[in-house]
């Protein structure tokens, strides 16, 4: 595996992301008026009839990080998942620029840092919202 393999992600992917999280919606929301929506998929991993089970994985570990799967059936998941969305929606030399060393271990770590504490984050957002966009 290389670490520049986001790139390779082909389109369309499906992006499972959850939607109750206030930050992930706003992300959603995005993605949905987006130029290149139709390259984008999306799963609300929170939907009554989500099963996390058929996809392979549970739904712990789904809730726990961004998972993406490509049109050739190929995962991504954490930062990965986001850098393969970004490169099939265009934005490949950002993406490129994200797995150099060192900068690629920085976001890593700061993503992994920022989905354990997503809900909370955006809970406090959209207090400082006063709950609305």
């Amino acid at each position: 595996m290389t670490r520049h393999r986001p790139l390779s992600a082909r389109s369309p992917v499906t992006l499972f992301h959850d939607g109750h999280c206030p930050l992930c919606q706003r992300e959603v929301a995005w993605l949905a008026r987006h130029p290149r929506r139709d390259r984008v998929q999306l799963v609300d991993i929170q939907a009554d009839d989500f099963n996390a089970e058929a996809m392979g994985s549970s739904f712990e570990a789904m809730m726990g990080r961004l998972h993406l799967r490509d049109a050739a059936g190929q995962w991504y998941v954490g930062m990965d998942a986001s850098r393969a969305l970004y490169a099939v929606l265009g934005y490949r030399r950002l993406v490129w620029i994200s797995c150099l060393p060192g900068l690629a271990g920085g976001l890593d770590g700061v993503y992994r840092w920022f989905a354990r504490r997503r809900v909370r984050l955006g809970r406090w957002w959209l207090a400082r919202r006063g709950g609305t966009e």
